[in-house]
């Protein structure tokens, strides 16, 4: 990106932003996004060498994947108050006021460097020390500053060039016989390549144009033109936002095809496991044979032995048989029986499920291509959808008395999601001062009557460690009122204004089976 278009892009949005800012999510490793009421999507793709600042409507996901990301959801928090940008450069300061909570968070600064293959993304406090850092930087990358937690953060290099917005024709002097499109990046602040020739365009010159002073009143008309509106409806602003929509659908791909591949790798293990499993049905014959042998001679086999050699079933044959000395020769026996009846069991399974196996691995290489061909909506849509049905997948769903549906999570990291997604008028329950399950009553915004409350209760009692008991307290509040601690181990959280049910440890005699 341009400095121009950075700056198009800035000034749209700090009059629109809004008094709260609803925290962040991160699409992948590279991207980071936090969401502004009202407006959508702010989102820094930070990761080299095509680094976008861009606001998308559509609501995205995704938990923090890396360190730096986990530090930027705990101290970049609180309404985003400011957008800066210095000068026309390709650097944006995000500001944010920080929050009071049951603990404070204070105000941070998120410097975002969208310099080409240098990109990067800096948290820093209000004063400039650097807190954390995308891709560190030392001296033996960059002689002119460091860029490593703890030091104080240096912006990249000063430079001196006109500023588009307030230059007159006579400040374009400078561009005199020089190519047009060299003399404007040359010479002229927030333009690069692709906008010096989209001003050639609008002033009807070429980039290669040699300035004349004839030129210049052209080129300044143009040249405001370009600083009001530099991604308006022209063969520039086309290209540039395809390049993004790319550059978007590609940062989509990459988790997609990075879960398919996870699952094609486990079903290729699967056919090596089932190819091994009938392999060894030679392995399950020579030990059945080696338990017959010593069932048949058990007085030829000394106490305590290693090894025996029996005569074998075919005439003039010996066979040597490896045994346990701790046991018996009916207990090596009943061993080797217990071995073959194994094998056998594995072999007849992989014959079973290794076509199914192929089918579901041609199957997924198939989604594997459409994946890799699909453009922009196609992966959003097919985010979407398993999001979806990743989220159907998590606790145990069940129905209570007047149609609520009721969350149940399995494990601690079942509760921590389960307790997220739920929405602010939700019923959250647990289990009092025991450890349990957390139970979700989604209440869709209206009251909940005590009749599902006491369904939803005995299930957090029945999934804990009181199962069983009697008269079990079971503490309930709204979603609202229940947060997880900073460091706090997922699943672990505090509440306020709760109330306690009292009910039996055991499953709701009306219980309806789970939801899929």
């Amino acid at each position: 990106m341009e400095g121009l278009v950075i700056h198009a892009i800035l000034r749209d949005l700090t009059p629109k932003l809004p008094r709260r800012t609803l925290g962040w999510v991160f699409p992948d490793e590279g991207s980071a996004a936090v969401w502004l009421e009202g407006l959508g999507n702010l989102v820094l793709r930070y990761r080299p060498p095509h680094p976008i600042l861009t606001l998308e409507p559509e609501r995205l996901e995704g938990d923090p994947k890396t360190p730096f990301q986990r530090l930027v959801a705990t101290r970049a928090r609180g309404r985003l108050v400011a957008l800066e940008q210095h000068q026309l450069d390709r650097v944006v300061t995000l500001a944010f006021e920080g929050e009071r909570g049951f603990v404070d968070t204070p105000p941070a600064r998120l410097v975002f460097e969208l310099t080409g293959r240098n990109a990067n993304l800096i948290l820093t406090d209000p004063e400039g020390r650097i807190l954390g850092v995308d891709r560190e930087v030392n001296r033996q990358i960059n002689r002119y500053r460091e860029l490593r937690p703890g030091l104080p953060y240096t912006p990249p290099p000063p430079y001196t060039k006109l500023d588009p917005r307030t230059l007159g024709p006579e400040d374009l002097q400078a561009l005199l016989g020089q190519p047009l499109a060299q003399g404007l990046v040359q010479h002229v602040d927030g333009i690069g390549p692709n906008l010096a020739r989209e001003l050639a365009r609008r002033a009807g010159l070429t980039p290669g144009t040699p300035v004349a002073p004839e030129h210049l009143e052209l080129i300044h008309t143009a040249l405001k033109d370009l600083v009001q509106d530099p991604l308006k409806s022209t063969h520039l602003g086309e290209a540039l936002r395809q390049a993004w929509e790319q550059e978007k659908a590609e940062a989509l791909r990459k988790p997609l095809l990075a879960a398919l591949e996870k699952r094609r790798r486990t079903l290729e293990k699967r056919l090596e496991d089932y190819a091994r499993a009938l392999e060894r049905l030679e392995d399950a014959e020579r030990y059945r044979t080696w338990g017959h042998l010593l069932l048949a001679y058990p007085d030829r086999i000394p106490p305590h032995a290693n090894t025996a050699r029996l005569p074998g079933f075919e005439e003039g044959t010996w066979v040597e048989v490896p045994l346990d000395p701790a046991l018996t020769p009916v207990q090596n026996a009943e061993r080797y029986y217990a071995r073959a009846k194994r094998l056998e069991a594995l072999a007849e399974r992989a014959l079973e499920l290794e076509p199914r196996t192929r089918a579901a691995l041609a199957a997924l290489e198939t989604e594997i291509q459409h994946v890799r061909t699909a453009g922009l909506e196609a992966l959003r849509e097919r985010l979407r959808r398993d999001r979806a049905e990743a989220r159907s997948r998590i606790g145990l769903r069940y129905t209570a008395p007047g149609g609520f549906e009721v969350w149940v999570g399995r494990n601690s990291k079942e509760n921590d999601l389960l307790t997220r997604m739920a929405r602010s008028m939700d019923v959250w329950m647990h289990a009092q001062g025991v450890p349990g399950s957390h139970v979700i009553v989604r209440s869709g915004g209206k009251p909940v009557p005590l009749e599902a409350l006491l369904f939803a209760a005995r299930l957090a009692a029945y999934h804990s460690k009181a199962r069983g008991e009697r008269n079990v307290p079971v503490d309930y509040t709204l979603k609202k009122h229940v947060w997880r601690p900073r460091k706090a181990a997922p699943g672990q959280v505090l509440y306020t204004q709760a109330k306690t049910l009292f009910v039996d440890a055991a499953l709701p005699e009306t219980l309806e089976e789970p939801l899929d």
